[in-house]
C-alpha cells in the first residue's frame, strides 16, 4: 500500500479503517509515513515496542513542543502519565494506581447499575413521549462522566463542563488540528485547571484524611518536591484532567461501539441474554474489534532495526492499535466477533507498563450498561442519521439515534 497519510486520509477511513490496515500489513507492515516516521500495524511489533522502553520512549516533550509552543495544552500533555517515562511515570502511576485499585473502586458495580436503570427508565420515558432516543446523548456519556465524578468527588452540580473541556484537550491530539481546534483545546485546560485548583483548595479545607474518593487519595499523595512526595501540586491537577479525560473516553466508545456492533448481530444478543456469564468475552470482543483508542506514539532514543530494516535513533512511531487488534498472526478470523476467544490479548488499552490504569474500571461500566441496555431491549437498532466522531486516534460517534424495540419481559 502507498499514500497512506495520517493527515490526508482516504474518504471511507473513518467510517471502516479496517481494510486500510490490513492493506497495510499485509504489504508494509513498517510503513513510512509521507509526512515522516513510521507506522506500525502487526501486533507483535507494538508488543516489542511497548516492551523495549531503553529504545522506544512515551515522553513527548520534543514532539508536542513544536505543535503546541510553551502552552497550557503543552504542559498539560506532557504532565500527563501517559506521556512519560520512567521515574516521573512511576512516581505517578504509583498514585493513580494506589487510587484505582480494586479495594478503592469496591462497590462500583452496584453504582454503576443504579446509573443505568435511571438511564434506561429516561430513555424508555422519552420513547414513549415520541422523542428520539441517541445511544451517544442520552446514555454513553453520561456512564462515565458520573461514574469518573463521583470518583474524584466532583459534586454533581458541578459536572456539566467536564464533557466539553474532555473533548476540546483530547482533540487537541489528532494528527493535524486547526487554530480553532488549538484554541478550544488551550480554553478547555484553562478552565479546567482552575475549577480543579479551586476544588482542591475546598477539599483541602475540609479535610481529606478519612475520605475514601481517588481526589482525596490523591491528595494525600501530594506534597512538595523537598517532602519526596508520590505527586507535586502541579502534577495533582494535569493528573486528575487525565484520569477524567481518559475514563470518559474510552469508556463512551466503548458502550457506543458495542451498541454499533451488538446491534447487527441479534444471535449474539440472544446468547449473551440467554447465558450472561458471556459478557466479560463480548466486552474484549468489543474492545478488539472497534479500539476505543486507535492510536499511540513513541520516539525511538537509540537506533534500531524492525521490518528488515535499520532506522535512526530520533524516528516518531505511531502505533496502529486497531490495526493490531485485527492481525491474523494473533486472531483467528479477526473480522468476526466471537464469544470463544479463551486468549484475547487485544491493545485496546495499550500494554507494557503503560497499560491503561483505569481499565477495570472501563470493563465494569462497559458489562453492566451494555447487559442491562440489550436485556432491556433485545431488538434494539441503530436509525439512519448515526454519525461517527471525525477523529482519527478515538473511534466514536457524535449521534447514535436508536429505536428501543418492544421491551423484553422482566424474568
Amino acid at each position: 500500500m502507498t499514500g497512506f497519510d495520517l493527515r490526508n486520509l482516504p474518504d471511507d477511513f473513518i467510517d471502516n479503517p479496517h481494510p486500510h490496515y490490513a492493506s497495510l500489513r499485509a504489504s508494509a507492515p513498517v510503513y513510512e509515513l509521507p509526512g515522516g516516521g513510521l507506522f506500525l500495524s502487526r501486533h507483535a511489533d507494538l508488543m516489542r515496542v511497548y516492551k523495549d522502553r531503553l529504545v522506544f520512549s512515551s515522553d513527548k516533550k520534543i514532539e508536542f513542543f513544536p505543535k503546541f509552543g510553551d502552552t497550557l495544552l503543552y504542559q498539560h500533555h506532557t504532565t500527563s502519565l501517559v506521556f512519560n517515562d520512567a521515574p516521573l511515570h512511576t512516581r505517578v502511576r504509583k498514585a493513580i494506581a494506589g487510587a484505582l485499585s480494586p479495594r478503592a473502586i469496591s462497590g462500583m458495580d452496584s453504582v454503576v447499575q443504579r446509573l443505568v436503570d435511571q438511564l434506561l427508565d429516561d430513555m424508555a420515558a422519552r420513547a414513549e413521549s415520541g422523542l428520539t432516543i441517541d445511544g451517544v446523548a442520552d446514555f454513553a456519556q453520561n456512564i462515565p462522566i458520573e461514574v469518573i465524578g463521583n470518583l474524584l468527588a466532583i459534586p454533581r452540580n458541578e459536572r456539566d463542563p467536564l464533557r466539553a473541556w474532555s473533548l476540546a484537550i483530547l482533540g487537541a491530539l489528532e494528527p493535524e488540528i486547526d487554530a480553532d481546534q488549538f484554541t478550544a483545546g488551550e480554553d478547555a485546560v484553562r478552565d479546567f485547571l482552575a475549577y480543579l485548583d479551586a476544588l482542591v483548595a475546598r477539599r483541602r479545607a475540609e479535610g481529606v484524611e478519612e475520605a475514601p474518593d481517588i481526589m482525596a487519595r490523591l491528595i494525600r499523595e501530594t506534597g512538595d518536591a523537598e517532602e519526596n512526595a508520590n505527586l507535586l501540586p502541579h502534577e495533582l491537577l494535569q493528573n486528575a484532567i487525565f484520569i477524567l479525560n481518559a475514563g470518559h473516553e474510552t469508556t463512551t466508545n466503548l458502550i457506543c461501539s458495542g451498541i454499533w456492533l451488538l446491534s447487527q448481530r441479534p444471535e449474539i444478543v440472544a446468547r449473551l441474554n440467554a447465558e450472561p456469564d458471556l459478557w466479560p468475552s463480548a466486552v474484549e470482543e468489543i474492545l478488539r474489534m472497534e479500539s476505543p483508542n486507535q492510536l499511540g506514539n513513541r520516539r525511538a532514543v537509540a537506533d534500531f532495526e524492525m521490518g528488515g530494516k535499520q532506522w535512526d535513533k530520533g524516528t516518531l512511531i505511531t502505533l496502529g492499535m486497531g490495526a493490531a487488534n485485527r492481525d491474523p498472526a494473533v486472531f483467528a478470523a479477526p473480522d468476526e466477533f466471537r464469544l470463544d476467544r479463551d486468549d484475547n490479548p487485544h491493545l485496546a488499552f495499550a500494554g507494557g507498563v503503560h497499560v491503561c490504569a483505569g481499565n477495570t474500571i472501563a470493563r465494569i461500566e462497559g458489562q453492566i450498561a451494555l447487559a442491562s441496555l440489550f436485556r432491556r431491549w433485545p431488538d434494539l437498532k441503530i436509525t439512519p442519521g448515526m454519525q461517527r466522531s471525525p477523529r482519527v486516534r478515538f473511534r466514536g460517534f457524535e449521534t447514535m439515534p436508536l429505536h428501543l424495540g418492544a421491551a423484553a419481559e422482566p424474568r
